[in-house]
């Protein structure tokens, strides 16, 4: 029998999880304004037990860690060996005790301590997301509750979509793919999203729609270089040759320059807060 998510795993412990590790700093950026949202909807309160799921490098951790103070605590856990390595860097040097795990929550063996059950962009790559967010559930505590984030569609996403779309005539022609497949897409059906959750046993489940802005760099060139980084566009272009890759830049760099303002570039993004209980 095939390990559960073995992709994924693969997928985050090679290369690309390297890559992000490397670049904690620019992602925290990015993802800096939907982070803001999320930690006010979650409500990590002092004294509570926080476990914050697909955490990579350890960023919400530790704002969940200053949360819960002073008699909490938080652990994250993810599969990623190199984004857990800076994790754990980041918490020595800070000398905070905080465990980072590196575990698949679809199959670890929980115990029911956690009060809040957090993720910012980590529950969408799971094989089978009913039985993983049955086996997420037994971590809740009795009064437990769960929240996180996910994407909602590719089109509405333009930090995402319109680099993507003004390189596309660049790219290879892509393959069709499964909108539910594991992947940073699969929950933008809010629908689906509520049954999967649903069949897992919770309850309380709402749904709410945030609208904001990914900060990708001060400067377009900046921004074309994240947009090559993460994303869509990143994984289409990947093995792509330079000269091709420098073709997709400078279209690429077009494109994003259309959406400065004065804090840099910062196209929209459009993401589910989603919120649950046992």
């Amino acid at each position: 029998m095939n390990k559960p998510n073995a992709q994924m795993i693969d997928y985050w412990n090679g290369a690309v999880g390297e890559r992000w590790a490397r670049s904690q700093d620019r992602t925290d950026l990015l993802l800096n304004n939907i982070t803001d949202h999320l930690l006010p909807f979650a409500a990590a309160k002092p004294g509570e037990s926080v476990l914050d799921i697909g955490c990579g490098c350890g960023t919400t951790t530790f704002r969940l860690a200053m949360a819960v103070q002073p008699n909490g605590s938080a652990a994250g856990l993810d599969i990623s060996g190199p984004m857990l390595d800076v994790a754990r860097a980041r918490a020595q040097a800070m000398n905070a005790d905080i465990p980072f795990l590196r575990e698949d929550a679809s199959v670890y063996d929980f115990q029911p301590v956690f009060d809040l059950v957090f993720s910012r962009f980590g529950i969408m790559f799971f094989d089978d997301p009913v039985a993983a967010f049955k086996n997420i559930r037994r971590a809740l505590a009795p009064k437990g509750r769960l929240a996180f984030v996910c994407w909602r569609d590719f089109k509405e996403n333009a930090w995402a979509f319109a680099p993507y779309a003004a390189a596309k005539h660049l790219l290879p022609e892509q393959p069709p793919s499964d909108p539910h497949a594991p992947g940073p897409f699969a929950f933008a059906d809010s629908g689906r999203l509520k049954g999967i959750l649903s069949q897992a046993g919770f309850n309380g489940i709402r749904i709410e729609k945030l609208d904001a802005t990914a900060s990708m760099g001060a400067t377009s060139d900046q921004a074309a270089d994240e947009a090559l980084n993460v994303g869509p566009l990143s994984r289409a272009a990947r093995e792509l040759a330079d000269d091709v890759r420098a073709k997709i830049r400078e279209t690429v760099k077009e494109t994003l320059a259309k959406y400065q303002t004065p804090a840099g570039i910062t196209p929209g993004v459009a993401c589910w807060l989603v919120g649950a209980t046992l």
